[in-house]
């Protein structure tokens, strides 16, 4: 039987395919069309009506569709190092026209198929079918998919149209790029960066802007090396919001529309709240969901924050999560026996593979911290300044352990999962003297694994399998004492 989504999960997957389809539509009418880091302040965007799309979101939907590697190795033929940030790798692979797509014959225009790909073939009482000649699973034809090719759009839209056969192979040569929304983003007219989440943000930007010889818009938020924001500090990135206004007038030929961004504002508040809401469900024991539910939204709330069409769908999501609790019922797809906070951006080309052993050993992620950090509440624009000032990577120690462990204690987590991510370099810096300070002020044992947000290169399956069973036994034998 089919999996019954919910009301809540279907009104986000439309939130954000709406924001995609009026980005391409947007596009075509000759309207701009920019690309933002997704802490930039989206109320000055939606204060000129502009069309954004965020290349991390995007990174992520590729590197969930198993295209992360093709990019990101295309990024390092263009001379970018692969020791940079993997969503980095991919944005700037696909600002230079490089694209993931199907491979075809040349002369048929047919899709040449990958024999390795697609799901075992089963009978009609849902066996799995074996090949007789090679004793391995036969492969269901309409799963299968062609090889995965790099192609380049400049190098398509050069191509002559002078007959009808060269029209016909440039047409094809286009539609066999990739169809899934996040490999057909339109290219940017404009960037907007807001560096409060890495220092990467500023260069990745950058060369953006003067690949696609376009102008960058900038918010510079500094690390903050104290607990509280000052009002020094406060002031200087009002200032930066000022200046981006005045850059995004020049950009638009608008005057900055006052009611809008009062209701982008009001719009992005509201949504904060609900996202924040729901990420709470997580504290209910056992829980209404899975940590894993908070990654598959964390599009919804970066690409769609300043729109009612996201706070509306939040609460709706919440209203789910509300009737799941009364009805006793949960997403989660096995019974909860241990309860983990997952530190760090999941490895998005292995979600199957991080979930498959915490699923084999009953381990639910109840927190997170990327979840959580994009929920921006404030009442006025000093408090929006500080609410921007606050990401994982833009604050002290201090302050970042004090964030964990609050969420730690408020989930009744059993244990840490760390993700020692080799894309996120600030964040994972800290992460081994978090996990010493984790087990010493809340009792609860940690295990790190080597891994990457979009480069499915740097993870070891084995590994982290070992990690999660050395994980398990401890949890077990805390709960023992």
């Amino acid at each position: 039987m089919a999996k019954q989504v919910s009301p809540g999960v279907l009104a986000l997957r439309k939130v954000v395919d709406d924001v995609y389809a009026d980005a391409r539509e947007a596009k075509k009418q000759g309207k701009l069309v920019g690309w933002s880091s997704s802490k930039f302040p989206c109320e000055l965007a939606e204060a000129f009506d502009l069309n954004v799309m965020y290349p991390e979101n995007q990174a992520a939907g590729i590197a969930a569709q198993r295209d992360g590697e093709i990019m990101c190795q295309a990024a390092e033929d263009l001379g970018f190092d692969n020791d940079i940030c993997g969503y980095a790798r991919i944005s700037l692979a696909y600002a230079a026209g490089k694209r993931a797509s199907r491979k075809f014959d040349p002369e048929t225009l047919e899709f040449i198929i990958d024999p390795n790909s697609g799901k075992p073939l089963k009978d009609e009482n849902g066996k799995v079918v074996i090949d007789p000649e090679t004793g391995k699973p036969k492969k269901d034809p309409k799963t299968q998919q062609p090889y995965t090719v790099l192609d380049d759009i400049h190098e398509i839209e050069a191509l002559p149209e002078t007959t009808e056969k060269e029209i016909a192979y440039k047409n094809f040569r286009r539609e066999a790029i990739k169809p899934y929304k996040q490999m057909r983003i339109p290219q940017p007219d404009f960037v907007l960066c807001c560096n409060n989440i890495c220092n990467c943000m500023t260069k990745w930007y950058e060369n953006i802007a003067r690949m696609c010889n376009i102008p960058l818009i900038m918010v510079d938020i500094p690390y903050n090396n104290t607990v509280e924001v000052s009002d020094s500090a406060v002031k200087y990135v009002r200032a930066q919001f000022d200046n981006a206004i005045h850059q995004l007038e020049e950009l638009t030929g608008k005057k900055f529309d006052e009611a809008k961004f009062e209701a982008a504002c009001k719009h992005a508040n509201r949504t904060a709240q609900n996202w924040l809401k729901v990420c709470d469900f997580l504290q209910y024991k056992p829980a209404p969901m899975s940590g894993f539910d908070l990654f598959n939204h964390m599009a919804d709330v970066v690409t769609a924050r300043g729109k009612e069409a996201a706070a509306d769908a939040f609460e709706l999501l919440a209203q789910d999560l509300e009737q799941n609790i009364k009805e006793g019922t949960s997403t989660l797809p096995f019974p909860e026996q241990y309860r983990v906070m997952f530190e760090g951006i999941p490895c998005w080309p292995k979600l199957p593979n991080l979930f498959k052993p915490l699923k084999e050993n009953g381990v639910n992620v109840t927190a997170v911290v990327y979840a959580p950090a994009f929920g921006f509440v404030y009442n006025n624009m000093d408090e929006m300044a500080r609410a921007y000032y606050k990401a994982p990577n833009s604050v002290c120690i201090e302050q970042g352990v004090a964030w964990r462990e609050g969420i730690c204690r408020d989930n009744k987590v059993d244990g840490v999962l760390v993700h020692y991510n080799r894309s996120c370099k600030p964040w994972s810096g800290y992460m081994a003297e978090m996990q010493r300070r984790f087990t010493a002020d809340l009792g609860v044992p940690c295990a790190g694994f080597d891994g990457d947000q979009a480069d499915p290169r740097n993870f070891n399956e084995a590994q982290y399998a070992t990690r999660v069973q050395g994980l398990v036994e401890a949890m077990e034998a805390n709960k023992k004492d």
